[in-house]
C-alpha cells in the first residue's frame, strides 16, 4: 500500500516490495504469482471477512444489502479508492463476480442474470469513487433500492 501510494504497480519490482516488507523473494512466489496478486487476494479477504458478518447478523435483510456493502467499501476507502486511481478495479471486479456466484458452469441465464447483478454493482461503485463517495450509504441504499 505505502508504494502504491507514489507509484504505479508496474513500477513496483519484486525486489523492491520484499525488500520494504523484509521477507524472501521465495516467499513472495510461494504466495503470489505477481504484485497484482496481493491486491487480489486481500481484496477477497475483506470481501469474505464483510460477507460473513452480513451473513452472520440477524438484522441483515434484502433492505439493507446495498448500504451495508456500500459501508464496506467507505469503510476501506483508502484501500479502494487506491486501486481506483491506480487502474487496478479489476480486483474488485473480480471478487463481486464470485460474490454473486458468477461461474463458468452456470446455465446461460443464471450467467446473464448474475452477470446483470455484478457488473451493476462494480458499475454503482466506480461511478460513486469518481463522483468522490459523497452520497452516505444510506443514500446509495435508498437509490439502488429503487433502482
Amino acid at each position: 500500500m505505502q508504494l502504491l501510494q507514489g507509484k504505479k504497480i508496474d513500477d513496483i519490482s519484486v525486489s523492491e516490495l520484499t525488500r520494504q516488507e523484509q521477507v524472501g523473494k521465495v516467499s513472495f512466489y510461494r504466495n503470489y504469482q505477481s504484485l497484482s496478486d496481493i491486491l487480489f487476494q486481500y481484496d477477497r479477504l475483506l470481501a469474505n471477512t464483510w460477507g460473513a458478518a452480513y451473513d452472520s447478523n440477524p438484522t441483515s435483510n434484502p433492505s439493507n444489502l446495498f448500504g451495508r456493502l456500500f459501508q464496506h467499501y467507505k469503510d476501506h476507502a483508502d484501500f479502494y479508492l487506491l486501486l481506483y486511481r491506480n487502474g487496478l478495479t479489476d480486483a474488485m471486479l473480480h471478487t463481486i463476480q464470485e460474490r454473486c456466484g458468477l461461474r463458468p458452469e452456470l446455465s446461460n441465464r443464471e450467467a446473464y442474470e448474475k452477470s446483470f447483478r455484478a457488473y451493476g454493482i462494480y458499475g454503482w461503485l466506480l461511478e460513486w469513487m469518481r463522483r468522490g463517495m459523497a452520497e452516505s450509504t444510506e443514500d446509495i441504499n435508498a437509490m439502488l433500492q429503487g433502482q
